[in-house]
């Protein structure tokens, strides 16, 4: 069994073992992916995030 989670009215994330949420939507799972040394599309990813503007590098510096 995986922990599933969905969000209430508020927002707020409720946490279930089921596939299905009171409201009939479906739950989303808690555990995050899974990570691989061998990374296959981490070109890509790059690539991608260089184009919009997301990459780390591309922000600008936090205000302290």
């Amino acid at each position: 069994m995986y922990l599933m989670y969905y969000l209430d009215q508020s927002g707020k994330r409720i946490y279930t073992l089921k596939k299905i949420d009171p409201y009939g939507n479906p739950t989303q799972s808690a555990h995050p992916a899974r990570f691989s040394p061998e990374d296959q599309y981490s070109k890509q990813r790059i690539i991608i995030k260089t184009r919009y503007g997301i990459l780390m590098t591309q922000t600008p510096d936090p205000v302290y």
